[in-house]
């Protein structure tokens, strides 16, 4: 029989907006955007910000409606990645089983770890408490037997906090968890529970197996699983991404060329910032429409050098619209990026690692 796994989630609290904070003090304390602006996208909001429903991922426009007092700041990506490394190095302090989600979060192995260390409880403690000393910023932990599990749990008692699922309060808990709080059930999908009657784990619990596969396809499997505190995803340190993607579904359909182009462009924003956060670059774009009807249309492009960033995806994604075959209200909106240099990454990784002794 397996070891029980000892999994850490590590999450950094409003982490651009946290920097931006620590590095100014004139803008602590009060509600700050990174990025944004009237025709950005926002790409974190500090807590005083979220006080008035500004997110990640918002339109700038709407940030500005619903705080007026926003300060916008030019995002630095730079010394996100300077602030990154200091935090992951503090992980492989600890055990080399880590698998970064982007630059602000990972999820950490620590069944075995450097230190000896028995709690994994402790563990989390004593990272948040080193990440603090050395860049100054907080981080919220979650604890459990599994990935699913330590990534619910460490947003909590955010921020600056942390909360431990043990293995004999696993199915009480995820009886008792909204159904929005499960990670992985997005808006969509949680309205759509909501009309069953789904509004926490116990009423997920109620369907089958075959009932949730027939409501959910293959998702179904997962959902019936992780209720039941199942989830079998190992922490991987060296996870390829091979794609990256940006999807909006819009409440009232797009019904002129100008509103697509909009929404493209910041779309295009938000693509431009989830590459950036996991430094990311790649040569394939993918426009995707779904209209009114339902009916979906996909268009990629390829070219030799890797695309520049928003305004590259943008003008191509442009193109790929004008040779679209339908003018239908547009539902859906969605770009992505494939053929990326994440492979290379992986290869140079592969061979640093090969032993000394195979040249002897």
């Amino acid at each position: 029989m397996l070891p029980q796994r000892k999994i850490i989630h590590v999450d950094m609290d409003a982490f651009y907006a946290s920097v931006e904070q620590h590095d100014n003090p004139n803008l602590r304390g009060k509600p700050i955007a990174v990025g944004g602006g009237q025709y950005g996208v926002v790409a974190a909001a500090s807590y005083e910000a979220r006080k008035f429903g500004v997110r990640s991922a918002m339109p700038g426009r709407m940030a500005l409606e619903k705080c007026p007092q926003l300060i916008v700041v030019k995002p630095r990506f730079q010394r996100y990645k300077e602030i990154s490394q200091q935090i992951r190095t503090i992980f492989y302090e600890y055990t080399d089983l880590v698998e970064p989600l982007s630059l602000d979060e990972a999820y950490l192995d620590v069944t075995e770890n450097k230190k000896g260390i028995a709690s994994a409880n402790d563990i989390a403690r004593e990272i948040r408490q080193r990440i603090f000393e050395e860049t100054g910023l907080t981080a919220s932990a979650g604890i459990s037997v599994n990935k699913f599990l330590a990534k619910v749990a460490s947003d909590y008692n955010k921020p600056n906090g942390q909360k431990t699922i043990h293995p004999t309060q696993i199915l009480e808990f995820m009886e008792e968890l909204p159904i929005e709080k499960f990670y992985g059930i997005g808006k969509v999908t949680g309205n759509r529970m909501h009309e069953m009657h789904i509004f926490k784990g116990a009423d997920l619990k109620k369907k089958s197996l075959e009932e949730l596969i027939g409501l959910f396809g293959k998702s179904g499997n997962y959902y019936y699983n992780v209720v039941r505190g199942i989830h079998k995803s190992e922490v991987k340190p060296h996870r390829i991404q091979k794609s990256v993607a940006v999807e909006e579904t819009f409440w009232e359909n797009l019904l002129d060329e100008d509103s697509v182009f909009k929404q493209l462009q910041l779309i295009s924003e938000e693509l431009e910032t989830r590459l950036a956060k996991k430094e990311i670059k790649g040569k394939s774009l993918t426009l995707k429409i779904k209209y009114k009807d339902f009916t979906q249309y996909t268009r990629s492009t390829t070219q030799e050098v890797y695309f520049a960033g928003a305004t590259d995806f943008y003008k191509t994604a442009q193109k790929l619209w004008e040779l679209r075959p339908f003018d239908k209200p547009v539902r859906l909106l969605g770009l992505s990026l494939s053929n990326l240099n994440t492979q290379e990454k992986k290869q140079i990784s592969v061979q640093l690692k090969i032993p000394f002794e195979e040249f002897e």
